[in-house]
């Protein structure tokens, strides 16, 4: 296939789609490659926990209905946790998240390898003749497939080949529930409820007994307004806090926005973002309603300010009401675990926040971890309670040492100055005391728990996946359960003693060029779990490819891996082109083993040819 003066594309037939777990959003059908020939293709692959993958599946909305007659968009869920493999939990998550195309639920990877992808999320684009023509990994992509969907939608129309119609995605029939999905909760003076009843894009608030619905707080339609409660419009919303002044922050998440409901009047306003994604080299802090967010999960009220769990970007960020202005506190955008002083810690999608006295706890779900903010010397540090790294998680109770916690998205402070956990991926509530450094468990058998707030003597969970509030009396001792431990399923991939040449792969989309104007456009990270696999090649630096020295003795680990490149439009006559930055962050698995392998390619952004 031909682009002007380009040359052609590699022609690689796309292997079948395969999965075990069945298709969703088909009414009952299963789906070929040969039912969708004609059409062009794009597999996402994607798993619920990924924010990265949240992110994506926003951004290919506008394609997927400005091309509806061409385009079929198949996501393919790729597990990561053991909780994600479970056909119910991707059915919720389908429609927790607004999927509005098809899903094949492929809980043992088998269409994963056959695409060799390695990371979430991952878009694969398949030509009308079944050709893989374009694979990118990681977010940002949408303009870059827009333009290549319009460049096949010609060339094929041109050969016969396209075909025009109505798509396979049949949608679920819809269950009728007071809540759906909820997120977070807040207790109000009054002894109500404020609920972010996230799926339907609004705020509820509900009655003392949890149940009784009070008032409806939005018009229920995914959108970004203003106003009485009638005509005000969120997206997804999540974290609720309370402010000083009597009136709620609410976490907007997919409007990348802080919003504020006054109890008193019903009207909604909002106080910092501008409705866009942060992406790197956007400012991390200035005026609040200039200065672009990504994703906030959670607010909480510590230290004078309003604490923001920026889950989009792996930090912690807060806004000041007094100044009127939003900035990064803690985190470096870098996705793992590592403790510090704020500005140097890693975070791995924060989701859960809860003042306690000199502490901030947070839950930081990729990475199955419990930690927590406090001061030090006039600034901040990050502590870790519980977790170890973003590939080791389950339920194991004991020593925090020891202790397993499996993708948790709330924290809640209690009376004794312990913390209770919404350890959301285990369906369990786990209670952490920092004066015996030992974890517990206090109720399972809860169904994706996201959240929690105290009332009285008892604690009321947000039982997210039961689409309610379940009220629960805090026990005097801990409930058992079996321990367990696991790690991502991912296979490692073998590689041989020595070293190893990394290479990430990156071309500019057609049209495109490297931004060179103020010295090198790329950078990369390298890291690795644990830290003494590398003996060298670690750290950061310019070139897209290094040589990575194994250390001796270590069988086993993981190579941490983030890259970024800038690229513009390669008009020249265009004084003021239109720049892209492409980021992805890998978490690679690796096993040392003689006739391993002795490169480790990785593909960013932008490629229009498959990896």
């Amino acid at each position: 296939m031909f682009d002007g003066d380009m040359a052609p594309r590699a022609r690689v037939r796309a292997p079948e789609l395969i999965g075990g777990g069945g298709w969703l959003n088909t009414g009952g059908n299963d789906l070929t490659l040969a039912d969708l020939r004609g059409r062009i293709v794009i597999l996402d692959f994607w798993t619920f926990c990924c924010v990265n993958c949240l992110h994506v599946l926003d951004e290919l909305r506008e394609l997927e209905e400005k091309h509806r007659d061409t385009v079929v968009i198949i996501g393919v869920h790729s597990p990561k946790f053991v909780h994600e493999a479970e056909h119910q939990a991707v059915v919720d998550a389908v429609e927790r998240y607004g999927v509005h195309h098809p899903v094949l639920d492929d809980p043992e990877l088998a269409t994963w390898k056959q695409y060799a992808v390695r990371a979430w999320p991952t878009l694969v684009v398949i030509d009308p003749e079944g050709y893989v023509v374009a694979q990118h990994a990681g977010e940002g992509h949408a303009h870059a497939i827009e333009a290549l969907v319009a460049e096949l939608e010609a060339e094929h129309e041109a050969k016969g080949t396209l075909r025009r119609g109505d798509g396979p995605y049949v949608p679920p029939e819809p269950v009728p529930t007071e809540l759906r999905f909820p997120g977070k909760a807040l207790p109000l003076p009054g002894g109500t409820f404020l609920v972010s009843d996230t799926t339907r894009h609004q705020l509820v608030e509900l009655a003392a007994d949890g149940e009784t619905v009070v008032r409806r707080i939005g018009d229920g339609t995914r959108g970004l307004a203003d106003g009485a409660p009638e005509r005000a419009r969120f997206s997804e919303p999540q974290g609720l806090a309370a402010l000083p002044d009597g009136t709620v922050a609410v976490a907007d998440t997919v409007n990348h926005a802080l919003r504020r409901f006054d109890p008193a009047t019903g009207e909604t306003t909002t106080l910092a973002g501008t409705g866009r994604q942060w992406w790197q080299g956007s400012p991390d802090g200035g005026p609040a309603r200039e200065v672009d967010l990504s994703s906030p999960w959670d607010l909480a009220w510590f230290a004078g300010r309003l604490w923001i769990a920026m889950a989009g970007v792996h930090q912690l960020w807060t806004y000041d009401p007094e100044a009127g202005t939003v900035g990064a506190a803690a985190g470096t955008t870098n996705e793992g675990l590592v403790d510090g002083p704020a500005g140097e810690a890693w975070f791995a999608q924060p989701s859960g926040l809860a003042a306690a006295g000199d502490r901030l706890w947070v839950a930081d779900s990729e990475t199955s971890a419990l930690r927590w903010v406090e001061r030090d010397g006039d600034g901040f540090a990050v502590r870790t309670a519980v977790g170890t790294g973003l590939f080791d998680f389950g339920h194991r109770d004991g020593p925090a040492a020891q202790a397993l916690l499996q993708h948790p998205l709330g924290v809640t402070a209690l009376p004794d100055g312990s913390v209770a956990i919404a350890d959301t991926y285990n369906h369990a509530l786990r209670r952490y005391d920092p004066a015996t450094d030992e974890v517990s468990t206090l109720a399972t058998d809860l169904r994706e728990p996201s959240g929690a707030v105290l009332a009285d003597r008892d604690i009321v969970v947000v039982e997210s996946a039961r689409h309610r509030l379940t009220r629960l009396r805090l026990p005097e001792e801990a409930v058992r359960v079996e321990a367990m431990a696991h790690r991502t399923q991912r296979a490692a991939t073998e590689i041989a003693p020595g070293t190893l040449r990394l290479d990430v792969v990156f071309q500019a989309p057609t049209g495109q060029k490297l931004d060179t104007r103020y010295g090198p456009s790329t950078r990369l990270l390298v890291s690795a779990t644990p830290p003494g696999l590398l003996a060298g090649g670690d750290g950061a630096g310019t070139d897209l490819g290094r040589d990575l020295v194994l250390a001796d003795g270590v069988t086993e680990g993981v190579l941490h891996v983030s890259a970024m490149a800038a690229s513009c439009d390669d008009d020249p006559a265009n004084e003021y082109p239109a720049c892209h930055v492409h980021q992805q962050d890998w978490g690679v698995p690796v096993r040392i083993a003689e006739g391993g392998a002795v490169r480790l390619p990785l593909v960013l952004a932008g490629m229009d040819e498959p990896a």
